[in-house]
């Protein structure tokens, strides 16, 4: 098996298990009566709210709700995978922990849901080949735009919309971030190397 059959194999795995376990928590969560929503969804500006950054997008409002970012997260997360286990952890990482704080300071109510993981994913595959000035990368960036490219409407305000357009903002900020942590060096004017030789 190739090292790229390999990563892909494990980000099948990581990815398809991390959406498993949403699945798992939503079910338990509807056995407990909402009780998790309820207790460990993201309270803005609450102090018992802040566990909510870490445990919100394990959580759903229902199974649209879930199936809706089920499907995204898989895709997205596993063409972050593809890169390595560490650039994908770095990247998710730094999504969830960005929408989860923008929404604990900024949010209008309780937020659950991983749809800030998923416009931090989509912000990082779209951002990351320009930093990396890597062709590929820009190239799965434009179709990845073309399919999803309309989510970016989320990032906005909308009257009479219950959606936290503060989850997403700061979520795709998170994976803007990610992309510029994870950029790839580019050797010094001259082809030195780190020696100087």
């Amino acid at each position: 098996m190739t090292p790229l059959a390999r990563r892909a194999q494990a980000g099948l795995i990581t990815v398809g298990g991390l959406v498993a376990v949403m699945w798992v928590v939503f079910v338990l969560d509807l056995l407990l009566g909402n009780l998790l929503v309820r207790t460990l969804g993201i309270e803005p500006r609450q102090l018992d709210g802040l566990d909510g950054v870490i445990f919100a997008p394990l959580l759903h409002g229902g199974m649209e709700h879930l199936a809706g970012n089920s499907l995204p997260l898989l895709v997205l997360g596993f063409l972050a995978f593809l890169e390595g286990a560490r650039r994908f952890a770095v990247a998710v990482g730094t999504s969830w922990l960005a929408s989860g704080l923008g929404t604990w300071l900024f949010g209008g109510g309780l937020t659950i849901g991983a749809s800030g993981v998923v416009f931090g994913l989509f912000a990082y595959l779209i951002t990351r080949g320009f930093y990396n000035r890597d062709w590929r990368q820009i190239l799965l960036a434009v179709v990845l735009f073309a399919v999803y490219g309309s989510i970016l409407w989320g990032v906005l305000p909308r009257l009479g919309s219950n959606i936290s357009w503060q989850a997403h903002l700061f979520g795709a900020l998170g994976g803007i971030l990610a992309a510029f942590l994870l950029r790839r060096k580019r050797p010094a004017p001259g082809g030195t190397d780190r020696f100087g030789a």
